[in-house]
């Protein structure tokens, strides 16, 4: 009898975004065998896989998507690859640039590579962001318009969102695109803004807010991220870009405020500190494309920054031993913002 399970790879399925998906497309998805290559750097963590470590349906392989001897198979024993691995925070990427071109460039090459010699492979899903638009000072982002990334991060992501597309275009592998606005949820590495606002507030910790707080971004539950990309790998069109937002333009000065009501801290705690470089103003996306595929975004903002601030109240065993044990968070964190946090 033919197997009919579905091969399913996620790279950089232990992180943030990643986990995320592997979980909800464990919940969702009862006829797919789910493969997590990652490669456990700083912001990947095994716990975010408890939900499915003793499935029979899941494994998983540590592993550098730019490791070619490690990655191609798994690739080419792959009827879908989704492929999230990526360096991500823009703040690391100005201090060390070579490190995202290594990993989101060079390491989408391999994978690409092996998908043009993957028998059975009907989708490879490339997750973008909507930075690669750069800042967007009024109107909102749609798929056809001129990236103009502004810092190493996005650059790298656009080299890797255009290379993808290459690969369809000259060797039609089966590339889909998204470009997701910032998403927030559960098990975000506590150096993203959201999260590290979240447990400083909690430890009574000020919270360090770049320039005038006036840059806006649009925010994404990660969920509702996850719900898109599970509609694309069914109903996308190869070689096609697919704009993910959330709808929730926040300037972070009003995102600041939120989560310090959330948590029951004073407003004495925002700390302004010196703006980053290159920092985009404003962030905006045009979903009409994928709206029109039957997928909206269902998380209400406010509701979702309570339950994520309510998990990360409820979960400090998963994020205190990364901000008070780790000495490599606690080095960045001196760097980026002239402090160590409290200890």
């Amino acid at each position: 009898m033919a197997d009919s399970m579905v091969d399913v790879l996620v790279t950089g399925g232990a992180g943030f975004i990643g986990s995320n998906f592997v979980r909800w497309a464990h919940r969702t998805h009862p006829d797919w065998r789910i493969t997590t290559l990652d490669k456990l750097t700083y912001a990947g963590r095994l716990e975010n896989l408890d939900e499915v470590k003793d499935s029979p349906r899941h494994r998983f392989v540590k592993g550098d998507i730019g490791d070619a001897a490690i990655a191609a198979p798994l690739v080419q024993a792959s009827d879908i690859v989704v492929h999230f691995a990526a360096e991500t925070h823009v703040d690391r990427s100005i201090h060390d640039a070579g490190a995202f071109i290594q990993t989101d460039v060079h390491g989408t090459f391999v994978l690409l590579e092996a998908a043009r010699q993957a028998p059975k492979l009907r989708r490879f899903v490339q997750i973008s962001t909507d930075e690669v638009y750069g800042s967007v000072p009024e109107g909102h982002s749609r798929e056809t318009d001129e990236l103009r990334p502004r810092n190493p991060y996005s650059a790298s992501k656009a080299g890797a969102d255009r290379l993808a597309y290459s690969y369809f275009a000259t060797y039609g592998v089966p590339v889909v695109i998204t470009r997701a606005s910032n998403n927030y949820g559960p098990n975000q590495f506590p150096e993203k803004v959201i999260p590290l606002f979240i447990t400083n507030a909690i430890d009574h910790i000020p919270l360090p807010l770049y320039g005038d707080g006036l840059n806006v971004r649009d925010w994404l539950h990660v969920e509702d991220h996850c719900r898109g990309v599970d509609l694309l790998i069914e109903r996308g069109q190869n070689g096609e870009v697919y704009n993910i937002g959330g709808g929730n333009e926040v300037k972070n000065v009003d995102l600041t405020h939120r989560i310090l009501e959330l948590a029951e801290r004073p407003p004495t705690l925002i700390k302004p500190v010196a703006d980053r470089l290159g920092h985009d103003r404003r962030y905006a996306l045009d979903t009409a494309k994928l709206r029109g595929l039957g997928w909206a975004p269902r998380a209400d903002f406010d509701a979702g920054l309570r339950e994520t601030v309510a998990w990360y109240r409820d979960n400090e065993s998963w994020w205190r031993p990364i901000k008070e044990q780790d000495p490599a968070f606690r080095a960045f964190h001196q760097k980026q913002y002239g402090s160590r946090p409290p200890a």
